[in-house]
């Protein structure tokens, strides 16, 4: 009963009909002998794309094109050994210095006599002490020690809250002691019109000067200065009192003036003897024309609040230091200019 063997169906009637009229579409299909076919006709290769045609002109031109750009790079980096002259330079090139065409001998005498510095002597104590003065001035508009350049850091205005705090001694001073700079030389602008003294203080000539310079534009800048006979000391007097002085130094005119000064120069450091803060109002108009400002304090004598007003009127100048003057060191202080007159070190 459980018998799974095929049993053999009968032909259908069909089949047996198609048997008897060879009609079996299997045994009577012809045979077809593989060896004696034509071989097979190779196949046609896919034709490329425009992008797979463009790989071999890709592939390798390219980087032997850029290597030699990149071995030319050294030579970009070369470039920044040459420093770039300072805008103050390239304006100093474009016109020729203006050559005083006035003569001084300075009256080293007076000088002495007053204990200012002497040209020429051995070193004092005060020339010490405004050494340290210039150089940080001169630290000051060089950028020197990661410090910002001061704009304008090469015009330095002297001045002082009150007459007799020893501004124009300063000026003076600091003027003669630049004046030796092998990078530098000085122009000292007497700009106390009521009350000039640089010229007193050196024994030079008096004659035109700022005053004129202002008012008439066509008057000849070099019959203003006057070169003395310490090559890098030139002196440009107050001139002739005017009625307009600070008009004037307010003017357009006054920064033309100071640049034209300063042309043909470039390490050229001018100093300005400025009238006292509080008696006269040019000192603030010419804060405004300035870097520095070196503010004369004289010890036991100006008063805390003259100070704080003078220093408010000069906000105009970005950078204002002071300058204690008329100090007396103690026994066990500093003594400049004695190690020089010793012979033992």
């Amino acid at each position: 009963m459980n018998d799974q063997r095929k049993v053999k169906r009968p032909p259908s009637l069909l089949e047996r009909a198609a048997d008897m009229f060879g009609l079996d579409p299997a045994a009577n299909a012809p045979t077809i002998d593989v060896s004696k076919l034509p071989p097979e006709a190779p196949k046609k290769a896919k034709k490329a794309h425009p992008a797979e045609a463009a790989e071999p002109v890709v592939e390798t031109p390219q980087p032997e094109i850029l290597e030699p750009v990149v071995e030319a790079a050294p030579a970009v980096e070369a470039a920044p050994a040459a420093p770039k002259p300072s805008p103050r330079k390239d304006v100093a090139k474009a016109a020729p210095a203006i050559v005083p065409t006035r003569q001084g001998t300075v009256d080293r005498d007076r000088l002495a006599s007053r204990g200012m510095i002497v040209p020429g002597t051995p070193v004092t104590g005060i020339s010490e002490e405004y050494r340290i003065v210039k150089r940080e001035l001169i630290r000051n508009f060089g950028g020197v020690g990661n410090r910002p350049i001061l704009p304008r850091g090469h015009r330095v205005l002297i001045a002082s809250a009150n007459p007799g705090e020893g501004k124009t001694f300063s000026a003076v001073n600091l003027a003669l002691s630049l004046a030796v700079e092998a990078d530098h030389d000085v122009l000292l602008i007497d700009a106390d019109i009521a009350k000039p003294s640089v010229l007193e203080a050196l024994g030079l000539d008096d004659g035109p000067g700022l005053m004129d310079a202002l008012a008439d534009p066509h008057l000849p800048l070099g019959d203003c200065l006057i070169q003395t006979d310490i090559p890098g000391l030139k002196v440009m007097p107050a001139g002739t009192g005017h009625m307009h002085d600070t008009e004037l130094l307010a003017s357009a005119r006054t920064e033309a003036l100071l640049a034209q000064l300063e042309a043909g120069a470039p390490g050229r450091i001018l100093i300005i003897d400025s009238p006292p803060v509080l008696a006269a109002s040019p000192a603030a108009v010419l804060a405004g024309h300035v870097g520095q400002t070196i503010m004369v304090v004289r010890a036991d004598e100006t008063l805390e609040s003259a100070l704080r007003d003078a220093i408010g009127l000069m906000g105009a100048c970005p950078h204002i230091q002071l300058l204690l003057n008329g100090v007396k060191f103690s026994p066990g202080g500093r003594r400049f200019g004695t190690y020089y007159g010793q012979g033992g070190a």
